[in-house]
């Protein structure tokens, strides 16, 4: 029997990290299943689902992380998955779209929309922010599953940006997803 853990990281940036965490996964016995990974600000941020034998505990994955001989501290979170990890794969609601934001870096901008979509009890899924000179950009994955009128919400997303002075754009993930994949044929070349 074997059991999964959401196991969430930092530390301090340094070349070896990611081989020093899987390390210790893989010491335990661990299977990594999913796993996203990034740098902000000099500090390395890691969430990752692991599937582990029924013996072991997060207190096991905790003590392996602690052992890491490094001079950089490794902070961790471990929980164990209620539900498991393939069912919960497959339910990404049909109704599920991409805003994309983006206005002059001020404070807020998050909140803002953040705001927005709580009070329209607009479930965000994946959020990813960056600024590149002055300008703030902010990509959410939403459910729309509880919507009932798109010309409404659309309208209303149409009144905040120009209220809030943001760029907005409203797409559904499938259309998102095909025209930002990686390796999305644009055109064939012909010569």
């Amino acid at each position: 029997m074997s059991k999964q853990f959401v196991i969430s990281v930092m530390s301090k940036d340094r070349p070896g990290i990611i081989a020093d965490i899987t390390g210790v996964i893989l010491g335990l016995g661990g299977d990594l299943a999913d796993l996203n990974q990034s740098v902000l600000g000099g500090y390395f941020t890691m969430i990752l689902i692991a599937e582990f034998n029924d013996n072991v505990t997060p207190e096991d994955v905790f003590a392996g992380f602690s052992h890491i001989d490094s001079d950089t501290r490794i902070d961790a979170n471990i929980m164990k998955m209620d539900i498991d990890l393939e069912i919960e794969k497959g339910k990404l609601p049909k109704e599920t779209f991409v805003v994309t934001a983006q206005a002059t870096n001020r404070k807020g901008l998050v909140k803002i929309m953040g705001d927005f979509f709580y009070s329209r009890n607009i479930n965000v899924l994946d959020l990813v922010t960056t600024i590149e000179k002055k300008c703030y950009t902010m990509i959410f994955q939403v459910d729309l599953t509880g919507i009932d009128s798109m010309e409404t919400l659309r309208n209303e997303i149409e009144e905040l940006s120009l209220r809030e002075n943001l760029d907005l754009v409203l797409q559904h993930y499938d259309i998102f997803k095909a025209t930002h994949e990686v390796g999305t044929p644009v055109a064939e070349i012909t010569t």
